[in-house]
């Protein structure tokens, strides 16, 4: 069975309650003004770890591959988010395999790769980790992440040599090259254009932004409680999320 998740429209009240949420969470750490890509060192040092183990990982990933239309696509385990996932039959796709959702941990997917799993456990302040795997020619257009209450990492596993594709947040563009992370506000408009021949997979790992202390006490409720129960326990029981 898939395990299907992603944190998209994660608070279930109405929007505006959610942009003034997340219009809070940013005004606490500079607003427009915040950084756009992170320091891993500042932020979150238990990253490197992942960057210094990247060949296991990438070695317990690499059996995915051989089955990953068996994988979810991004927007069947997240609907809101269609707009940035869905193509029309035969096309290539975006597919992930869920590996920490909010405290949640799918058994299932997480026996594919305990090695990793084991370090995904060792990180603080863990939010959401998973693979992200697009295939040839999957681009993904210009959107925000709809949660401001993280930060996002990504540890290219497989990056094209053939047209390499590369990703822009805000007005910073970035080239993935395997083996070496980068750490970058999610909630800032991002892209990927890909128009390469060959797949790309990134180990993406959210961790909990930074936050003046009511503000971070405020995230950490929110997803340990609120999203912890309706996003990821379903989840780890095998359930479709209450979206």
């Amino acid at each position: 069975m898939a395990v299907r998740l992603q944190a998209s429209d994660v608070v279930d009240t109405p929007m505006t309650m959610k942009d003034s949420l997340n219009q809070w969470f940013c005004t606490g750490v500079g607003g427009d003004e915040r950084p756009v890509v992170y320091d891993i060192d500042e932020v979150c040092p238990a990253l490197r770890r992942l960057e210094a183990n990247y060949c296991t990982i990438r070695d317990e990933m690499m059996p995915l591959l051989a089955h990953r239309t068996d994988l979810p696509r991004y927007h069947e385990i997240d609907p809101g988010r269609i707009h940035i996932s869905n193509e029309s039959e035969g096309q290539s796709s975006w597919r992930v395999h869920m590996l920490y959702a909010m405290g949640a941990k799918p058994k299932e997917n997480r026996e594919k790769c305990p090695k990793l799993c084991k370090m995904l456990d060792e990180t603080p302040d863990l939010f959401q980790a998973f693979f992200s795997i697009l295939e040839p020619h999957k681009s993904v257009p210009p959107h925000e992440g709809p949660y401001a209450g993280y930060l996002r990492y990504h540890l290219p596993l497989i990056v094209p040599t053939d047209k390499p594709p590369k990703m822009r947040v805000l007005d910073h563009w970035h080239t993935w090259k395997e083996g070496e992370g980068v750490l970058f506000c999610d909630h800032y408009e991002h892209e990927v254009v890909n128009n390469s021949d060959q797949i790309r997979v990134v180990l993406i790992v959210d961790v909990f932004r930074p936050m003046p202390f009511v503000r971070n006490l405020v995230n950490r409720f929110i997803t340990r409680t609120r999203l912890r129960r309706r996003y990821g326990q379903r989840i780890a029981n095998g359930q479709q999320p209450n979206l």
